[in-house]
Order: C-alpha cells, then structure tokens, then sequence
C-alpha cells in the first residue's frame, strides 16, 4: 500500500473543548500534509465547538439512558463506523478517549487501528466503583490488545497500561506537539487598556483550562488568601466550565473579591479572583503573569503547562500522575510516594497534589510558601521561564509529527 496517501481516519467522542480534541483537530491539520485525513465523532448533537480544517462526519448516535441504552447506542456505532471505514477505504484509524478506543477496535475491518491514551487509567477519579474495574480490568486488556498500536501521550501511562494486562509490545510514546511560532504570535497580542491595569496592580498568577473537578482550581483560591496575607497578588483564571459558579461562591467565601465575566461587570483593577471565561486567544494573558499555576489531580501530557513554557512563564504544577514530572523533571521517574514539600525541577516546579483531604491543608501551606518566595524572587522566576521555553523546543510540531509518521507507515507496512 502507498502509505504516503493513505487515508487516515481519526475518531473521537466528541469536539467540545478539551485537550483531546484539540489534539485530533491539530493532528488532522498535520497529518494531512502525507495522508488524506477524515474525521468522526459519535454525535454532532454534542456540540462541535472546537473549529477545524476538516468538516467531521457524525455518526448520529447520542449517549446518555440505562444500561440497555447505552449497550444499543454500543452497537449502532460499532455498525455505522464500520460501514463509514469501508465506504471510504480507510487505511489506518487513529482514535482519542476510551469510548472512542472501543468503539473503533469493535468496528474493525482490514484497517490498522492505533490508539492514542490522553489522561492515566489508574488515576481517574471520574470513573469509578464496579464501572471502573470493568473498563480497566476487562475490556481495557480484552480491546486494546486487539489494535496494532497504542500510542500514549505520556512515558508514565505506559506502566499504568502495561499494569492492566495491555502487552507491551503494543505500546509507543509520543508526546504533544505544539505551533510554537503560532502561540508566540498570538501571545504578542495587547491587552486591552482595562486588562493591562489589573496586570499593574499587582503580581498576576495565571491559570488557564477548563473549570473542571479535574483541573481542581479551588484549592489555589485558598493559597492566593494566604498569599495575599503576606504580599500582593491576583490569580487570573482563563477558561469555563460547570465549577466556574461553585469557584465564585469559594472565593467570596474565603473573603476575595471576584471578577466574573459572565456577570457582565466591568472590568477593573479592584478584584483579587478574575473569572475570564473561554478567550479565543488565551495566550496574550501568559507573558506578563509572574507564574503560571496548574492544579491538576490527574493528568495526561497537559496543554496549557506546555503553552505557559512556550511563552516564557515560570510554571509551578501538582506532581500529578502522567505528564507534568515528565515535562518539568524528565531525568526523574514517578515518586514511590506523592510528594509533600516543593522540588524545583530542571524546568519548573512541582507540588505537592491538593486534591487529597487528608493532605490538603498541608499542601496548601506548601504552595503558599513556595508562590510567595518566587513571587519574591524575580531572578529565579526567570531562570525558571527561560528553561521552561528551552524544554519546548522538544515537542515542536515537526520532531512529533515525524514520530507519528514514521509509526503510521510502521504500521501499514505490516501484514
């Protein structure tokens, strides 16, 4: 088979915004330099929010209901993504998210399938109780040991994967691959005059993603009431989601004064929390923060970190599972244990997790300390942002799509 003009055909859940959608959206642009490229997702219903070059096809099946539902919803997938690859030949698919991983291996014909794990297994705590253990201890072996590949976005999945029965001899990993030229650009953009005054007020701590259980931003409204005890700050928050009212309600609580776009207030200097929302361009608020801040209970190989190094921000993260130690400290290897004190990486800072009650309090203490210090110390805030952007330079997109080149004619040429 001519591998170079295959056709690929690349399969997700759903294209509302998240991390795994935008890397499929980006892979298509990408890969369609070498192969001819399609997209799927199970419901255009679901909202197709995320814009691309390539017009998906939807297979028409909603989700939600009982289990019988969702066992006949299984199966009207299953047939209607096999009659899709057949109509149009496809030669390879590459699928994103565990359903979509299902789905497409039980839909197999005589296409190679590939596919491509975002976030940890073991360390999801969205998934859980009898569902978990049958997703993870039965059909994650039974299905993904049936694909020609599994590819993870992080080095520390593949442990996890091996752990649940996937052969090893499966198993590749490739990393995120960012536009770097195209995030520097979009970074250079101005502020508007009202946001530039909140940038001069005080320090600004920045984070960016959805506002999510996951992304466990209520925990750093409690670290920036301590840190504004002992200097100025203000933490500025980029992105929407179902905890953004909840998230409001926990900082009033602790006695910060909120911004809230939503509310349509305007936009001064007099807040300490600043509710932005989605921004179609996120990037022009990370030059100018002092320190970008993730929160992560889990994670996979997180976008908005990598984008924060690219743009020259001292980053401090959760020592989460999967991906920011592999970022931030890459010559380390997973901690026996969570860690409970500050380690400056090779490349940022990595922190003890906020989301275990137990812990929490200690953490947050942690945290505190660690943001006051640097907020204190411009001279390590830089050496740290000038690293971070060095550490980039090895997930740009050309070094990562040759990877995935080379691992989808790999494939082809297989029998």
């Amino acid at each position: 088979m001519d591998a170079a003009r295959a056709r690929l055909l690349l399969v997700i859940t759903e294209l509302q915004m998240g991390g795994a959608a935008r890397v499929m959206r980006d892979q298509a642009a990408a890969f369609s330099q070498f192969f001819d490229v399609d997209e799927v997702i199970f419901n255009r219903a679901d909202g197709v929010d995320l814009p691309g070059a390539i017009e998906p096809i939807s297979l028409g099946v909603g989700g939600g209901g009982g289990p019988i539902r969702k066992l006949l919803n299984l199966g009207r997938r299953v047939a209607r993504l096999r009659r899709i690859k057949r109509e149009l030949g496809v030669a390879a698919t590459i699928s994103h998210l565990t359903g979509a991983h299902f789905v497409d291996v039980l839909s197999r014909g005589r296409e190679k399938v590939i596919l491509y794990v975002h976030g940890s297994l073991l360390h999801n705590e969205l998934v859980r109780g009898p569902v978990r253990f049958f997703q993870n201890h039965w059909l994650i072996p039974l299905l993904y040991n049936r694909a020609d590949r599994v590819v993870t976005v992080s080095r520390d999945i593949r442990p996890e994967l091996v752990s649940l029965g996937v052969r090893p001899q499966k198993l590749v990993t490739i990393n995120n691959f960012f536009d770097h030229e195209q995030i520097a650009a979009k970074s250079r953009e101005p502020l508007s005059p009202a946001e530039s005054a909140i940038y001069d007020a005080a320090p600004i701590l920045v984070s960016a993603g959805r506002l999510h259980a996951q992304k466990n931003q209520a925990p750093l409204l409690d670290v920036l009431a301590d840190v504004i005890r002992n200097r100025p700050a203000k933490l500025v928050l980029v992105g929407d989601g179902e905890e953004r009212q909840p998230l409001a309600d926990r900082a009033r609580s602790l006695g910060l004064s909120v911004y809230d776009a939503a509310k349509s207030a305007p936009l001064t200097p007099a807040h300490d929390v600043y509710l932005l929302g989605t921004k179609t361009n996120p990037f022009k608020y990370l030059p100018r923060s002092s320190l970008f801040l993730l929160s992560s209970g889990w994670e996979g190989f997180p976008l908005a970190l990598c984008e924060a190094m690219i743009c020259g921000v001292p980053v401090v993260s959760t020592d989460c599972a999967t991906g920011p130690r592999e970022i931030l400290a890459p010559s380390t290897g997973p901690p026996a244990q969570p860690i409970r004190e500050a380690e400056v990486g090779e490349y940022g800072v990595l922190m003890p997790l906020l989301h275990h009650a137990p812990t929490r309090d200690e953490a947050i203490t942690v945290w505190t300390d660690t943001l006051v210090g640097l907020l204190g110390d411009p001279d390590e805030r830089l050496r740290l942002g000038g690293l971070g952007r060095k550490r980039m330079e090895d997930f740009t997109q050309e070094r990562i799509v040759k990877q995935w080149r080379e691992l989808i004619e790999e494939v082809l040429a297989e029998r």
